[in-house]
């Protein structure tokens, strides 16, 4: 599934992988072409839907009118040449002392601070510069403040300044169609107010997210979703692609969170991976806790079992030669996570993937069937390249629950997360010269002990259905 954030207006993949499309409500960068999956953020645009009232609601245009004091653009800039890298939406809150927006939209900075630098504009065209003072890279989330000495970003008044937008209070539950009204800057071109509806939490994701039935689009990321009291539900993160009027928003609850932790932090000068690390490292574990839990489903072929994840977090999706196919016959399945975790540039990591290939070649012969089962096998590519070290892998043969199979494990080390890796494990039965199963395990993102604990509880879920005819 392709995921890519509204935030800057340059919107980011989030996740990468099936075959559903998410796109970024994130910053403005200069607009780049969405990657095939499984990959990492860029930015890509989004075509707006034609309106379809002749105007904008009342309601809207009230909770518009109350809200715009407190909608900041960001924008991102290259140190001396102040030309800009990237644009996205915040609000203000806490008096107009601290501005919330997507980790993506400032995730330059974070990564970089030497080399970037913050400043908003605001809705009357007010500017001034900004600090950074905490993330959560896991929800998307960043809180900035304005620079000692300027005027609050979000103020027009003493008055407001002292109010800012507030948060729908936890214990009060959405309702399913409650009306919602996100806020932004899309694409460059304007504050803008998106009417659409709360349709409660995505289902089958490890990260809580909300779908709303609105059209957001890159440029918006960072900016508020406003119920019908003007209160802050949620913070415009990704839309999808494939779709009409379907994107997502980070529940209010984690950016209170964030809040809280961020009221006496200094500003950040210097490159954030020891935190990010950190962040990671609490969101492997209970990831690799949680995935560790369940149990494997059967994948229902009459001679291999093979480990079929539960569909509690992930998506699943199948595939099969036609019936009336001639030569090599087989049966596909690929799993994976709808939402991982954006580190920065083209960095995708914290997601779980499997995939199986089932083949009968007893139509092609033993010598045909072992060229294409082990071209497909070696086929496979592995990690490396800017943000990890080439992969460094294990053979050998196992015993899978009396199922013969030959197996490789690979890890690749993040260069800027320490502790952290990639792991692959690829398996192939060794059981026939005319049947065979190919499998592939990925682990983005995980600690040494949690991946090999990953991969044994894998090959494990390999064997036979019934007992074999010889």
């Amino acid at each position: 599934m392709k995921a890519s954030c509204v935030g800057p207006a340059g919107a980011r993949v989030l996740v990468a992988m099936g075959c559903v499309v998410l796109g970024c409500a994130g910053p403005v960068a200069p607009l780049r072409a969405q990657v095939p999956p499984p990959t990492v953020p860029v930015n890509s645009p989004v075509s707006t839907p034609e309106p379809t009232g002749s105007a904008v609601s009342s309601e809207a245009q009230r909770l518009y009118e109350r809200a715009r004091a407190h909608l900041v653009q960001i924008r991102t800039l290259l140190n001396g040449q102040g030309s800009q890298s990237s644009v996205g939406s915040g609000f203000v809150v806490a008096g107009g002392q601290r501005i919330v927006t997507n980790y993506h939209v400032v995730s330059q900075v974070a990564l970089e601070p030497q080399r970037y630098r913050l400043t908003y504009s605001h809705v009357d065209g007010r500017q001034g510069q900004l600090q950074l003072l905490a993330v959560d890279v896991v929800h998307d989330l960043a809180v900035l403040a304005p620079v000692a000495g300027e005027q609050g970003a979000g103020s027009e008044s003493p008055q407001e300044a002292r109010v800012g937008l507030s948060f729908r209070p936890a214990g009060q539950v959405l309702q399913q169609g409650e009306h919602l009204f996100s806020l932004g800057n899309p694409l460059d071109v304007g504050f803008a107010v998106v009417e659409g509806t709360y349709n409660g939490l995505v289902e089958r994701s490890h990260i809580p997210s909300i779908f709303f039935s609105g059209s957001l689009n890159p440029g918006m990321s960072g900016g508020p979703a406003l119920d019908a009291q003007g209160r802050v539900i949620g913070v415009n993160v990704a839309t999808r692609l494939d779709g009409q009027q379907v994107s997502f928003l980070v529940p209010g609850e984690h950016a209170v969170a964030l809040l809280n932790r961020a009221r006496k932090a200094a500003p950040v000068t210097a490159p954030m991976y020891a935190e990010i690390t950190r962040q990671l490292m609490s969101y492997q574990a209970d990831l690799a806790h949680r995935f560790l839990a369940l149990t494997w489903r059967d994948g229902g072929h009459e001679r291999y079992k093979v480990p079929v994840p539960q569909e509690l977090f992930m998506r699943c999706w199948g595939s099969s030669s036609a019936a009336d196919a001639k030569g090599l016959q087989y049966e596909r399945s690929e799993c994976g996570m709808n939402q991982g975790v954006f580190v920065g540039g083209f960095l995708q990591t914290g997601t779980v993937s499997t995939r199986h290939e089932i083949y009968d070649g007893r139509a092609l012969g033993a010598w045909r069937f072992a060229h294409q089962m082990g071209a497909s096998y070696a086929n496979e590519g592995l990690g490396g390249g800017r943000h990890r070290t080439p992969a460094r892998c294990a053979q050998r043969y196992v015993d899978a629950q009396g199922l013969p199979m030959r197996a490789v494990v690979c890890m690749s080390a993040y260069k800027k997360l320490p502790g952290l890796y990639d792991l692959t494990v690829l398996s192939m039965s060794v059981d026939s010269d005319q049947q065979g199963v190919l499998g592939r395990f990925d682990v983005r993102g995980v600690a040494h002990d949690n991946a090999m604990r990953l991969a044994d509880s894998y090959l494990k879920g390999f064997g036979w259905t019934t007992s074999p005819s010889r």
